[in-house]
This record gives C-alpha cells, structure tokens and sequence, in this order.
C-alpha cells in the first residue's frame, strides 16, 4: 500500500497534468472556430473547380487530345499514395484514423500485385507507416516550423506530384485525410486526384451548357495543376479543423479522466490517513491501559 507521502505526491502531479490538459482544451477550442471558418469556406471553391474540370472534359470531342492529368496514363500499375496527417500529438484518434484508411488501401493494392508509392506530409503518419510500408515512402514533407499551412505549402506538395507524373513513375494518385464534421466527428477520406475522378452529379448536367474560350484542352492543361494545389489545400485544412476538433475532445476527455483519479486518490489518501491516526490512537490507548 502507497504511504501518505506517495500519495500526495501522486495527488499533485495528476492535479499539474489536469491543468495541462485544460489549458490545451482552451487553446484547441480558440484554434478551432478559425480552422473551422476556412474549411467550410474552402469547400465551395474546391467543389466548384471540380465541376468546372467535370464540364470541360465532357465538351472535349477527341480523348486522344485531353490532358494526362485529366484521363491518366491509361495504365493502372503503379499508385501514388499521399497520407496527410498531422506534425503534433496529443489529438486522440485523429492521426490514426487517417492512417487506417490508407492502410486498408495499401493492403488493397499490395494484394492486386500492383506497385504501391508513399509520400508522408506529416511527422505522426510517418512514425505510424515506416515499420510496416517504410520501403514504399519515397518522399517525406512536414510542416513542424510552420504555424500555419498556405497554399503556397500545398503547392509544394502538388508541384512534386504533377513532376512525378510527367516523369512516369505512377498511374493513379490518392490523397487521405480527415474531413471535418464536428467537434465530435471527423470521416477519414481518400480522394482520386489522378486521373481526375468523373462523378455523376445534377449540378454537372445543369451546367454542362457553358461555352469556353480558348479551347477546352488548353484550359485543362493550366486549370488541373492548378486543382491538384486546391484540393490538397482542401486537404490541408479540413485536416485543421479535424486536428483541433479531436484535440479539444481529447484533452477534455484527458481532464475529466484526471478529474476521476483524483477524486480516487483523495478518498485512498483519506482513508490511509485515518487509518494510520485510528492506529496511533489504538497504540496510545493501549499504552495508558498497560501502566
């Protein structure tokens, strides 16, 4: 049984960490709105990019003239994974989730015999990925000195994609990432980029009627790099909402929880105290009677 001393001790540092843990609630939380404000607004124009590539691939006459980023390479060997995740821990099932759902793609691919190739952004799905598919990462990018991601940053990510494409080294390009919901909720996405994905939507149909100037081919050919930054930007920051969301949800589960073991721990301490002075009293008592 623990003395009184160990006792208090453990009583004040699970009392420091509680405090810890509430302060990074409260700072999740005033992170949260802001992160939340630019993922909702970032949808729309990513959404509506898509659409815009959506119609313009159906006006092209000829495929045979359509960009490579629009119908791929034709081939379906080699896939390029891209895992976003985050830098920084302590945000419960965020970063795990995330990496779940690429792995059941990995095991999917690695099962069909095809080639399979990582790029990791973020320090925690690196750490998660390299004992099991360490030899198929062949790019590692994280943003731990940034305090916040631009498009600029997604940029980076898309330029080296778009390279590795016109160099041939694969056919077929996934992002995965969390899409924000609520504090509560965060649905982990895995989202073709090359070929660009075609999706069967009224909103497509309704606007298919536009007429574009110059021609088709040639505003794909400057428009889908241009959506591969967006989307991963998309990626980007839904992935801040979902960090702060889980964080705050975390750390707020972690202050309850501290909340309970100290409860427990005083109780111990109280009667560990009591028992030992009802056991003094027991010895002076005992003393007195045998004089």
């Amino acid at each position: 049984m623990p003395s009184l001393d160990d006792l208090r001790k453990r009583i004040s540092s699970v009392k420091s960490t509680q405090k810890i843990t509430k302060a990074m609630k409260m700072v999740a939380a005033a992170k949260l709105r802001k992160a939340q404000e630019m993922a909702e607004s970032g949808r729309p124009y990513s959404d509506k990019m898509n659409i815009i590539i959506q119609n313009l691939s159906k006006a092209i006459s000829d495929p045979a003239n359509a960009p490579k980023l629009l119908v791929g390479s034709g081939e379906d060997k080699t896939h390029l994974c891209v895992v976003m995740t985050a830098d920084r821990g302590l945000c419960g099932g965020f970063n795990t989730n995330i990496v779940k759902q690429a792995k059941s793609y990995f095991n999917k691919i690695t099962k069909e015999s095809k080639n399979l190739k990582i790029i990791t952004v973020g320090t925690k799905g690196l750490d998660q990925l390299k004992r099991e598919y360490g030899k198929y990462i062949i790019k590692k990018i994280d943003f731990k000195n940034k305090k916040k991601i631009s498009f600029k940053d997604a940029s980076l990510v898309g330029d080296e994609i778009v390279k590795l494409f016109k160099n041939n080294e694969f056919d077929k390009c996934v992002i995965f990432y969390n899409k924000f919901k609520n504090v509560m909720t965060q649905i982990p996405q895995s989202q073709q980029l090359i070929p660009a994905k075609k999706e069967e939507d009224t909103k497509i149909e309704q606007e298919s009627s536009y007429d574009f100037e110059p021609e088709e081919d040639e505003i794909l050919e400057d428009l889908l790099p241009k959506n591969i930054s967006t989307q991963i930007y998309k990626g980007f920051l839904e992935n801040s909402a979902s960090e702060q969301g889980s964080r705050m949800t975390a750390m707020d589960n972690a202050t309850r929880n501290a909340g309970d073991l100290v409860e427990k721990l005083t109780i111990n301490y109280n009667r560990s105290r009591q028992a030992a002075i009802t056991k003094e009293l027991i010895e002076i008592i005992s003393g007195a009677e045998s004089l």
